[in-house]
Parts: structure tokens; sequence; C-alpha cells
């Protein structure tokens, strides 16, 4: 699988969010300060503000208060090119720029009155002439009616106006374009786990990239949805619980690519810790951020082990996870988020991509297989031992029973122009078997002089089945049993279907199997069982083949 194109994809969004906040800044902020009450001198540039109050106030539910920050304006604006500014505050409020009012974002004041309006993050365009470069005073007048306890400023930001509005959403542009690429992989992946039930790894690596894809609208959607601060709560739990999702699936995948002792226990603990930190009450930053440090030290213990134990594809996916430190260092929590986060699904991806070629590989190697042991299976039937025995046999019946003869060629030429019809195909119709075995245990009578019988239970005529499988347990009934004191061996087929599997039993009822068949080494009819079971049911079939009582017992069992 080609992880070149995959790769450029994924690095992509990812340079853009390391790049994205390396640009030399045109402002310097200055600590904020504030005051409970309502004058509105408050906003004047030249007001004494000495005597604020600093840190965070306590402010009762819809309280008018204001916040005050100096800001210095490194560089003038270019003309006709106005600055901005970006701001994401709690509450609704009105933004002064050196007493002028530039902008309002709800209705401070009157929120337990009037219906919440406004939006968590707001730009507002500065006038020019208030832009020159030097000091400035910012001042908002706010009241918090929903969440008193999360007062301040919480981020921000001075540019182009232009600039604030276009840039964020060519990134979320970007982002979205990144999360479709997550969406598709995941519902591709999950067709295939659909296809084999077993395969568990495939299913988490599908709902990874889902949770992926959905962590990244819910911290993106905020640049074209005007979310209000009292929704925002909501839209930080969504990704607090989708964070905690990712943070347990992404070991436990890795714990089922690099298996280590007491597994379950130390994943059970892992997860103990996870869910204390999701349940505190800590600010949300550092609750994910804590889940995301879990997660990448408990990913790179078992990493780290299956690099120890040398086991295939853990160097590249330890490198990924030591590639994601340094973004963490130099972007912002919910940048480095995101690409460290898409660094190990692409070491994730690797190793799925790493365990689809190993089966892709399996199967072609029971297809060279079965085709090998299919030749091996025809010459076995006219090599020449084979042929002197049968022509021998013939050779006396027509002496001493023509008509016999005649019988005897006609059952061997039906034999084999059956071989013919079926040994290149993958699947025939169970009585196109059954008609095979019948004429071999017929053209056998007339070799070994034993009666053989042959007996069915159960069968459905519309199932199919790998050619010669039957005849080939046949075979080996005929060849390693002794004939009943009446000088006769029973056959009997059995087959039986629920929603689960279809099971096929095949007995061979004789007095005696002689014992150096338990001890032999699996031989060319076995091998050729398996392989043709393999060609036509992946690994979703079972083999067992055992003595009994009564003589030997073979079940092949299909499942759904």
């Amino acid at each position: 699988m080609n992880l070149r194109p995959l790769l450029y994809f994924l690095l992509g969004p990812t340079l853009l969010l390391v790049t994205s906040c390396s640009q030399s800044p045109v402002f310097k902020r200055y600590e904020t300060v504030f005051q409970i009450g309502d004058q509105q001198e408050w906003a004047a540039k030249d007001l004494n503000d000495q005597y604020w109050e600093k840190g965070k106030p306590i402010v009762l539910g819809g309280q008018i208060y204001w916040f005050r920050t100096s800001i210095d304006i490194l560089k003038s604006p270019e003309s006709l090119h106005p600055y901005g500014i970006q701001l994401d505050v709690y509450g609704e409020y009105e933004v002064f720029w050196d007493g002028v009012l530039i902008g309002k974002n709800g209705n401070p004041g009157q929120e337990a009155v009037l219906p919440p309006e406004g939006k968590m993050w707001a730009t507002f365009s500065i006038p020019t002439h208030l832009t020159e470069e030097g000091e400035h005073l910012l001042a908002i007048r706010s009241s918090l009616y929903y969440f008193p306890d999360h007062s301040g400023i919480w981020g921000l930001e001075m540019d182009y106006y232009d600039d604030l509005l276009n840039d964020r959403l060519i990134e979320s542009s970007y982002m979205h374009l990144f999360a479709g690429a997550f969406l598709i992989a995941s519902f591709y992946f999950l067709f295939l786990f659909l296809s084999d039930k077993k395969e568990y790894a495939t299913l988490i690596f599908s709902i990874s990239c889902f949770l992926f894809f959905i962590l990244i609208l819910a911290e993106f959607v905020k640049a074209y949805v005007p979310i209000h601060y009292s929704m925002h709560i909501i839209r930080l739990q969504i990704i607090g619980t989708l964070m905690l999702g990712i943070s347990f699936l992404i070991p436990l995948y890795f714990s089922m690519q690099f298996p280590f002792p007491k597994r379950k226990l130390l994943l059970t603990i892992y997860a103990g810790v996870l869910l204390f930190f999701f349940l505190s009450k800590y600010v949300f930053e550092l609750t994910a951020n804590n889940m995301a440090l879990s997660m990448w030290l408990f990913s790179f213990g078992i990493v780290a082990f299956g690099v120890y134990k040398k086991m295939k594809g853990a160097r590249l996916v330890l490198l990924t996870l030591l590639l994601s430190v340094p973004i963490g260092f130099v972007t912002p929590f919910n940048k480095s988020l995101f690409a460290g986060f898409s660094l190990i699904l692409l070491g994730m991806f690797y190793l799925l991509s790493l365990r689809i070629k190993e089966q892709r590989l399996a199967y072609e190697n029971s297809l060279v297989q079965s085709t090998r042991l299919r030749l091996e299976l025809l010459k076995k039937n006219i090599q020449p031992h084979f042929l002197m025995n049968t022509l021998t046999s013939l050779i006396d019946w027509v002496e001493e029973a023509p008509k016999k003869g005649v019988l005897f060629i006609e059952a061997l030429a039906k034999e084999f122009d059956l071989f013919n019809q079926i040994e290149n195909q993958t699947l025939i119709p169970i009585a196109q078997e059954i008609t095979l075995c019948r004429i071999h245990l017929e053209i056998m009578e007339y070799r070994k002089e034993i009666n053989y019988f042959w007996e069915e239970e159960g069968i459905d005529p519309e199932e199919k089945i790998p050619p010669a499988v039957f005849h080939t347990l046949l075979e080996n009934g005929i060849t390693h049993s002794l004939p009943l004191e009446d000088n006769s061996i029973k056959f009997k087929l059995i087959f039986e279907s629920n929603n689960g599997y279809k099971c096929y039993t095949f007995l061979t009822f004789a007095t005696a199997v002689r014992q150096e068949a338990n001890n032999k080494k699996e031989g060319t009819g076995l091998k050729y069982i398996k392989a043709r079971l393999t060609e036509s049911y992946q690994s979703k079939w079972d083999f067992t083949s055992e003595p009994t009582n009564q003589g030997w017992k073979n079940t092949i069992k299909i499942h759904s």
C-alpha cells in the first residue's frame, strides 16, 4: 500500500497548523485589570486604573463589570487596510478602543431579561486613525450571566482585519478537507472490518478516524457557526468526550499490534486514569492536555516494548510518536493536538497497511499453493503405480467378467472427466462433489474387492464447496482403513447449518485405523484441503481430523 500520497495529505494541514502561528506579531499586550460597576468614563484612554483589580473578579450573575488592557501597536497599518481585533470572551459585551465604541456583542447587563445574543468569538475593525504606532487602550464593558466564574479575556489576537477573517476561514477549509480524509478512511476501514469481522484492529482504527473527524468539526465549527458563550460549555464537553474516546482507543490499538504482558490489567488501570481526568473539575485545556499526555506516554511505552521485541513496524511508529513531541512545544495546545494526533494516526495507518499487506501476501501464497497442490492431486490420480494397479485390476475383470470390466472402464472415464471439469474451479456444487466420491468408490470396489457404502444426512444440494475436498478425505479413509468383518467400509457425510456457521462432518466406519496414520506428518491431501479452504474462505474456517471408536472423523466448519 503506497503511503506517500496520504503522507503528503496528512502533513500538509499539520505544517499549516505549525506555521500559522509563526508570523511576527503586530502588537504587544499588557496585563488586564478589572472593576465591578458601570461608569461610561471607564472607557477613556487616560483614566487612572492603577487601583483596579488584577486577576479574575468575582462577578454575580448578570452584573456589569469593566476590564481594561493596554496594547502597544508595533507597526502602523497599511493604507486602506485597517487593523482588527479578535476576542475570545465569556459574556455579552461592548468594545471600546481609546474610548471609542468599535463594536457590540450582545446586550451587557440585560442578559436576564433578553434572550442570548452575540457569539463567543467576535472580530471587530479598528478605525485607521486610532491605530498609529504606540500605546493604546482596549476597554470592554461586559456582563456574565451564565458562567460568572469564567470572566476575563480568554483569547486576544490583533492583525489586519481582512486577514483575521480570511485566515480563520482558510484554516478551517483546510482542516475540513483534512477531516474529510479521516471520514472516508473511517468508512473504508469499517467496510473492511465488515468483510472480516475478526479484524478488530481495523474496527478500532475506523472508530478512531471517525472520532478524530468529529473532533476537528467540533473545534473548527466556531469559524462559521455563531456560538453563544452559554453553549460553549456543551461544545467543550463534546470535545472532552471525544478526547476520552481517542485517548483510550489509540493505546488499545497499539496494544493489539504489539502485545505485552498483563495487557488487560494495564489497560484497565489506564482507563481509570483517563476517567479521573475526564471527571475532574479543572480547566478544560488542562483536562484535555492530561488525557493527551497520558495517551502519548502509554502509547510510547507500548511501542517501545514493540521495538525492544523487534516487532514489525514498531520503529517507524516510535518515530511518529517522537515527532509529535516538538510540535507540542512550538505550537498552541489546540494546534499541537491535531498535528500530534495526525502523526500518531499515520503511524496507526502504517501498521494497518502492513497487516493488510501480510494478509494479501498470505492469500496470494494460498492461491499459489492451491494451484501447486491441485496439480499434485491430479498427478496423484494418474501417477504410474495408480495406473498400473488400476490397469492390472482392469485386465483381470476383462478376462473374468467382461461386462463388469466395461463398467469398470466407464467408471474410470467418468472420474477423469469430472476431475477435468472441476480442477480449475474455486467452488463446485456439493452434488457434483458427492458424484465424484461415489464414482471413486465404484472404482475402488473393482480394485480392492471391498464393499464401500456411502450415506448422506442433511445435505443441501445448492451449497458449494471447494472441489475434491471430500474426495481427498475419502481417499484417506480408503488408504488408512481396514474393512469391517463383513468386508465393508462405510462413509457418511453430514451437513449442519445455522446463522453463525456451516458444518460438514465426514465419518469413516471401519474395523481399525492403521496406527502409523496417526503419527504421520501432514500429507499432501490435508495440505490441499487447507489450502483450498483458505483460498475460498480466508481465515473463516476450522478443520479437525481425529480417530473415533468406529473409525475416523473429519469436521469442516465454515463461519459466516
